[in-house]
């Protein structure tokens, strides 16, 4: 793991398409190959965006629906306005009818017929375009929404600590970043704007109805708002608590799913198949369970309203009939009274659907305000220093520090590095060497305590020009899914040809690569499942060579190799560790010999020094 820079790794991509399902996109199926690749020949060129990070934020407002809509309240006003033109050209068609009824068919008059039906068809074929403006501009809308709320997510992943990720389980980040934001997702394209159009519908229809007749709609409206309402109101609190409950099941299963798969080596080799099986099964049940308790209330609540809606328009046939033979109201506006009412439950059952998605969105919503708000335990200062040129003084003064609260790893730590010096750190397993390695590379904070680089507080360095003149080589070397040349540049993109020869050169991959047939573009499987863990170390040992560092740590990092690699690799690290400040933490009495100094760790406490 090698700062300072990044390489460009393409992976897998998530589609809305396995939402309903509540998991990421796994591809494009085999049988729908051609036809994507035709319409994405299609496509047109989009250019690339600018894209920024610090490590510094400002503080943010809690993250909201609201929040996140404001900024863009004239494209959204636009938008509604487009959906109120709709709304109007879709629901003219019943008084339409009403006036041809009865100012044409009731009159015998056919120029007033001819009339109000080219008005009608005219208003279809207006819609009709109205509509796919409207489609077109509101789907733009929702894709930058999303695409800007992906940026802003991953960025924040990107800036916190360590030590989230180390509480936190990699599913549970994922279900954030794949099936929470495709809900989201989901609201934005479809569910914001039908809401809308449903809303304006149903205000609309209420409106004419009063406008045709007030007290026959005062009755029809007077009996199924009071009974919609009531049930509305039991509805809301059941799905809020049940559409929760299915984010974290989702979470759980994408953890689990996460977690089995890093670990398939150990699952197989301790026949543990049937065991995850059982697991799993109880996660995928959990989440049923959750999913059947929100489908029942969505039931009832969607069959009481069909019901109230069938009485509603029972009551308007006979009134209405009672007012059509009294004379205070004619057939067409009866007719069209008829029309309205049917419709008048439509945008209402579309609405219950349409709240299921906005209480979907909302859990969704409420998951990634919770991680929005996760503050970086290592922040940047706003006016940090930024580091021209490390030396490589690095001085501990009465350091401690604790993963978790009164659990200390660290005892009083003091010593010091000169510049261009090496510290070997030894000691037994778990005595906290490499808790000093990630103090040194800012992982985490002490507790209490300073930590100096060059005579200065490292929490007042900015941390990018900190971190690109130092390298850090794991005991578990990490590569990325892409070509073995993507892997070597992470820290330095822009290596040339010569310094990639050496670094290969330097680490004893030469012969590795030059049997590879496709040398050094061959693929890296994930986390370089496709190579052993020498061969990682190796290539990982590379990088440190490409990125050339002023403080180069090394964590056990010549653990897994042959004697003869790792006697190479020594001689190597000679030249590369010459004039540059490094820490080696060993176990091997070889590494350690090339320290400067030795430092005995036991039981997070510095016991000799010398």
């Amino acid at each position: 793991m090698v700062f300072g820079g990044g390489g460009s790794f393409s992976g897998p991509s998530s589609a809305a398409s396995n939402t309903a399902a509540g998991l990421p996109f796994a591809g494009i199926p085999t049988e729908m190959a051609d036809s994507a690749k035709k319409l994405l020949e299609k496509e047109p060129e989009h250019t690339a965006e600018e894209v920024e990070f610090n490590h510094f934020a400002k503080p943010e407002r809690p993250f909201t629906l609201t929040g996140f809509l404001l900024p863009h309240r004239v494209a959204l006003t636009t938008a509604l306005f487009l959906v109120l033109a709709e709304t109007v050209l879709t629901l003219i068609g019943p008084l339409l009818i009403q006036l041809g009824i009865d100012q044409g068919i009731l009159k015998e008059n056919l120029s007033a017929l001819m009339l109000y039906t080219i008005i009608f068809i005219a208003s279809v074929v207006v819609g009709i375009f109205v509509s796919q403006i409207r489609t077109n501009f509101t789907g733009r809308l929702a894709e930058n929404l999303m695409y800007k709320l992906r940026v802003k997510l991953f960025t924040h992943l990107q800036r916190l600590s360590m030590s989230y990720f180390t509480r936190e389980k990699t599913g549970v980040v994922m279900s954030r970043m794949t099936s929470d934001v495709e809900y989201l997702t989901i609201l934005f394209q479809e569910g914001l704007v039908n809401f809308a159009v449903q809303g304006l519908t149903f205000l609309t229809i209420v409106g004419v109805l009063f406008y045709l007749h007030p007290l026959l709609a005062a009755l029809a409206v007077g009996v199924a708002i009071p009974l919609t309402f009531g049930l509305s109101l039991w509805f809301k609190g059941v799905s809020d608590k049940s559409y929760n409950k299915i984010r974290n099941r989702i979470a759980d299963i994408l953890s689990h799913l996460s977690e089995s798969l890093a670990g398939i080596r150990i699952i197989k080799a301790h026949n543990r198949q049937l065991n995850e099986t059982t697991v799993h099964n109880n996660h995928v049940g959990r989440y049923i369970d959750a999913n059947l308790d929100a489908s029942y209330a969505t039931a009832k609540y969607t069959s009481i309203t069909e019901g109230i809606g069938i009485l509603v328009q029972a009551v308007v046939l006979g009134i209405g009939g009672y007012f059509v033979v009294d004379g205070s109201m004619t057939v067409g506006e009866l007719t069209a009274f008829a029309l309205y009412i049917t419709s008048f439950f439509a945008p209402i059952q579309t609405l219950v659907q349409l709240y299921n998605s906005y209480q979907q969105g909302q859990a969704a919503a409420r998951k990634l305000r919770q991680l929005l708000l996760e503050k970086p335990s290592v922040e940047e200062a706003e006016n940090a220093k930024q580091m021209s040129k490390l030396a490589g003084n690095i001085t501990f003064k009465n350091v401690n520090f604790e993963y978790e609260p009164n659990k200390q790893v660290l005892h009083d730590v003091n010593f010091n590095i000169q510049a261009g010096q090496t510290l070997a750190i030894v000691g037994p397993t778990g005595g906290g060497k490499s808790t000093i390695a990630k103090l040194i590379s800012r992982f985490y904070d002490p507790t209490t305590g300073e930590i100096q680089i060059d005579g200065k507080p490292l929490r007042g360095l900015g941390i990018e020009s900190y971190r690109s003149q130092i390298a850090i080589v794991p005991q578990e070397p990490f590569l990325f899914y892409g070509s073995i040349a993507d892997n070597l540049k992470v820290a330095n993109p822009k290596a040339s040809a010569a310094d990639m020869e050496g670094a290969i050169d330097n680490a004893g991959l030469s012969e590795m690569i030059s049997n590879l047939p496709m040398g050094l573009d061959t693929p890296c499987h994930e986390r370089g499942a496709s190579f052993s863990a020498g061969e990682r170390q190796l290539l990982a040992l590379a990088r440190v060579f490409i990125a050339k560092p002023q403080l180069l740590i090394l964590d056990e990092a010549t653990s897994n190799l042959d004697l003869k690699s790792e006697s190479k690799i020594e001689t190597a690290l000679d030249l590369l560790l010459e004039g540059k400040t490094a820490v080696l933490i060993a176990h091997r009495l070889s590494t350690a010999q090339r320290g400067d100094q030795i430092a005995v760790v036991e039981q997070g406490k510095i016991v000799e020094i010398g």
